[in-house]
């Protein structure tokens, strides 16, 4: 039995909450917030030193510029500067710097639920700069630290002959998680990190600038497939983030059978709102996970010590990663 048992319902429980609250975790954090990163305890983060077995450490954050293009309509490379006031100075900064550029972590303003609001029911007049409300500080001010387990979804279809159709923009089911899952098996506890090898950010990055555009103007992507029991999955496993090495963690287009075409209609069905604005649970895109999979692959070993400290930008709704995973 862990510490978290009988402390929160679980997804079933949450969707019988009353009015506003169906389906989230609005005020059942102690600390209401900072999001499903509550459920690291210091005991589970205690436990997350035994994952660190040879010293090998990974970071896993691109290069700012390394999406240019991306597949963001609107997100640029930063541009670098660097200048000096006299021959021993040298000092520099960043134009055009999208904070979600590049390896990113999602903070709980990213998203409004287009039915009930920002997380925690949060004045959107309270979602501006300058105020603190639901900013990314808050994981900056105490980072994320803990146990990872990565899911190799890329090694698990490439070894049984069926890669994963990235040109496609495949969907990717609940079901593939798991059966990966357990091929490396690899177990989940209260408080973890889930990584998710798909291998899109390798393929991509790979491409021509020419077939860069060609894929972002065609607005398909390879993530997870929207689902309810992805959702309800993610919370009953108490995960306190979720991260991938694609774009929206989610495929793009979403499914035509998502089940949040309605309640999510400005995300065209997407679970961003789902996972954000109603669970507390911030999210990771377009991390650096290939290294890090293919040495786990090597060794066998699918969980590691991780940090996430995010850029400390009061009320920022989003920021580069800084991930590091230590093995």
């Amino acid at each position: 039995m862990n510490s978290l048992d009988g402390m929160y319902p679980d997804f079933a429980g949450l969707l019988q909450r009353e009015g506003s609250l169906a389906g989230t975790s609005w005020g059942l954090f102690p600390r209401p917030t900072r999001g499903t990163p509550s459920f690291i305890t210091p005991e589970s983060l205690l436990h997350a030193r035994e994952c660190i077995r040879s010293g090998t450490v990974f970071g896993l954050d691109y290069p700012a510029d390394a999406f240019d293009p991306g597949m963001s309509l609107k997100r640029g490379a930063p541009r670098h500067t660097i200048y000096s006031s006299h021959p021993a100075h040298r000092d520099d900064f960043l134009d055009g710097y999208y904070l979600q550029g590049s390896s990113q972590v999602d903070g709980l303003r990213h998203r409004r639920a287009d039915d009930v609001g920002f997380y925690n029911g949060t004045a959107d007049d309270r979602v501006v700069e300058g105020t603190p409300d639901l900013g990314i500080q808050e994981w900056a001010d105490e980072p994320i630290v803990g146990r990872a387990v990565l899911v190799d979804l890329d090694g698990y279809r490439t070894a049984r002959g069926a890669p994963i159709d990235h040109a496609a923009g495949e969907p990717l089911r609940l079901d593939l998680i798991n059966a990966a899952l357990e091929a490396q098996s690899a177990t989940l506890r209260p408080g973890d990190i889930l990584l998710l090898h798909t291998g899109w950010c390798e393929w991509f990055l790979d491409l021509l600038t020419a077939e860069k555009q060609k894929v972002r103007d065609s607005r398909k992507a390879t993530g997870i497939a929207q689902s309810q029991d992805f959702v309800a999955w993610a919370w009953d496993h108490r995960l306190a983030l979720l991260a991938a090495d694609n774009f929206a963690l989610e495929c793009l287009p979403a499914v035509p059978d998502s089940p949040y075409r309605d309640s999510a209609f400005n995300d065209h069905g997407m679970m961003h709102q789902q996972l954000l604005a109603k669970l507390g649970m911030p999210l990771g895109e377009l991390w650096r996970l290939g290294p890090l999979a293919r040495h786990m692959r090597s060794t066998g070993q699918w969980d590691a010590f991780i940090s996430i400290k995010p850029l400390n930008i009061t009320g920022g709704t989003g920021s580069p990663a800084n991930a590091t995973a230590i093995l």
